[in-house]
């Protein structure tokens, strides 16, 4: 057995040196994310009849769409006129709290440019930060781009990965 003397102290090594841990899953919108296909809105999802296509249009139950992020995709090689949009998306834009034309990771991709082009970073400034590299959520590359277009004039230093695994990116 060993005795610890009184002296003996646990520090938190990471804690004291001033780094900034930053998760970009913090900047992640909560809210459910609901698709919408074009073709169900199509006859023998093949054609885009105008008055077929209104009909669907305002039969949707807005409240199964409220609060929600919305990403509008066609999964059938059609073509869709643009003022579909136009109509789907009036239809939706009073509920909805955002409404993309794509898939999922479209949708993703610009919810996260939008987090990260409206959020404060100037509590990092001259610091040193560490983004988080491990996460159980799916996080778009191409946020990782932007964080760093938007922390580099800032920050002392940034650094990816973990406090104990590392990879430096930049020093100022």
């Amino acid at each position: 057995m060993i005795k610890m003397s009184e002296e003996f102290e646990i520090r938190n090594k990471v804690a004291e040196s001033g780094l900034i841990n930053f998760d970009l899953t913090t900047l992640l919108p909560k809210g459910e994310r609901k698709g919408i296909d074009l073709k169900d809105f199509l006859f023998q999802e093949m054609i885009l009849k105008e008055k077929d296509f209104r009909e669907k249009v305002e039969a949707i139950n807005v409240e199964d769409y409220k609060d929600s992020y919305i990403y509008i995709y066609n999964s059938v090689d059609t073509i869709i006129p643009l003022w579909a949009y136009f109509v789907l998306t009036a239809k939706l834009t009073e509920v909805a709290k955002k409404i993309v034309f794509g898939n999922r990771e479209d949708l993703e991709v610009i919810l996260m440019h939008n987090a990260i082009q409206t959020y404060d970073f100037e509590d990092m400034r001259g610091k040193r930060v560490l983004v988080k590299g491990c996460s159980d959520k799916e996080i778009p590359e191409n946020a990782y781009i932007e964080l760093v277009e938007q922390l580099k004039p800032l920050v002392k230093s940034l650094m990816f990965g973990e406090a104990c695994s590392n990879v430096p990116i930049i020093k100022n």
